[in-house]
């Protein structure tokens, strides 16, 4: 998807409203993880190399529509400034007469940073009122925020209409340049790898993108609900028992249409995700008081094997319990090779929050082509569903 973003003289001396994603993992009065906060470098750099004058607002937490000093903005400035290398202004507030003089008072190429935009009940109502009351102060809106992008709220989209221009940032921009490469219209071979903890989380991407695979490769605990449909034991493994007949229809249309699903030919099992008794078996040979964890070596190799050549990947969910280095061999080895298919010129993309984290625990996270921002927001990008926070940006 190709969208519309700004040019220097679009914004240059302009007052800037910037929708980013500071909802950062904070403990012990840090944040532990600034991802999300350096995501946006590019569109801020361009906006204040412009002269811009500009005010970051963001959700952080959920407080619920009510002032909680928990979830203040206020407690991660220093990691903002840190991040940037620049001083900021904050603002106890993200609508009103506070946010109007602070922006005025800004130079070319300064940056406030807003309160908690759910602070105020009205943001996650896309309240017209108060969309008009947040856009006020400010000529420009730019939306740089994907991860939030399919939450239709005031400061996604309900902005728009209240000022005089408003494009996607390069976050943005990227995600819909690099999901729509590989759910859009994919170069072929097209590997699909599903894993995770459940079938329901990805049926709307298998309905939105079955007749486009060439191969699709299941792991994780969502595999065991095929294996079952298929009659196999699955001992005490992950079933999704009302997404049975799913999996067999699933089965049996890929089938009719030429499209290649391979399911787990063995697995690492234990009795339990704390045990230590584990050992590797046949998808043939499940004991009954077993789960399986991880996937094992055979299947490993196949689901290598089936990347061999490929144009195109999005992988979305882990292929077993990656954060315990017992179940993480499986996740790891895939990791490693959508990264060495990646440097051959394959188009490869990792969606959903927990394979982000297991490409960045396997350190190669810069070795595919990209690595999404948004879990939900990348799911119903994959799913077929326009984001109310990327539409209006469309080209």
């Amino acid at each position: 998807m190709k969208l519309k973003t700004f040019t220097p003289a679009d914004v240059a001396g302009k007052k800037v409203l910037m929708r980013v994603d500071f909802n950062v993992p904070f403990k012990g009065g840090k944040v532990t993880d600034n991802a999300r906060i350096l995501a946006h470098t590019s569109t801020l750099k361009k906006l204040i190399d412009a002269g811009a004058k500009v005010a970051l607002i963001s959700h952080f937490g959920r407080p619920k529509g009510k002032i909680d000093p928990a979830y203040s903005l206020s407690q991660i400035v220093p990691d903002i400034e840190k991040a940037y290398g620049l001083k900021v202004v904050f603002v106890d507030d993200c609508v009103g007469d506070k946010v109007a003089s602070a922006v005025d008072a800004l130079k070319p190429g300064e940056i406030a940073v807003l309160e908690n935009s759910r602070y105020h009940p009205e943001e996650q109502k896309n309240d017209p009122e108060f969309s008009r009351k947040m856009a006020a102060p400010f000529d420009v809106f730019v939306m740089d925020a994907f991860s939030a992008s399919h939450r239709a709220d005031c400061s996604t989209c309900g902005v728009i209409p209240y000022v005089k221009a408003a494009f996607a940032g390069d976050l943005l921009s990227r995600e819909g340049d690099m999901l729509g490469a590989v759910s859009e219209n994919p170069a072929k071979p097209y590997v699909l790898i599903l894993g995770g903890a459940k079938v329901s989380d990805k049926i709307d991407i298998v309905g939105n993108l079955l007749d486009k695979a060439t191969t699709i490769l299941i792991g994780g605990g969502m595999a065991y609900t095929f294996l079952k449909a298929q009659g196999k034991e699955i001992g005490k493994s992950l079933c999704d028992t009302e997404r049975l007949d799913f999996a067999r229809d699933t089965l049996a249309k890929a089938a009719g249409m030429g499209v290649k699903i391979l399911l787990p030919v063995d697995s690492v099992v234990a009795s339990g995700m704390d045990a230590t008794d584990t050992e590797i078996v046949s998808s043939d040979a499940m004991p009954s008081d077993k789960m399986g964890l991880d996937i094992g070596p055979e299947t490993v190799k196949q689901f290598i094997a089936a990347l061999d050549g490929a144009k195109s990947v999005l992988w979305n969910g882990p292929m077993g319990v990656f954060e315990d280095a017992k179940f993480a061999e499986g996740t790891k080895a895939l990791a490693e090779a959508v990264a060495a298919i990646t440097s051959k010129g394959a188009t490869t993309v990792i969606g959903g929050g927990d394979t982000a984290s297991a490409v960045r625990q396997f350190k190669v996270a810069d070795k595919v082509s990209h690595v999404s921002t948004g879990g939900g927001a990348s799911l119903e990008y994959c799913e077929g569903k326009k984001l109310p926070g990327m539409e209006p940006f469309r080209v």
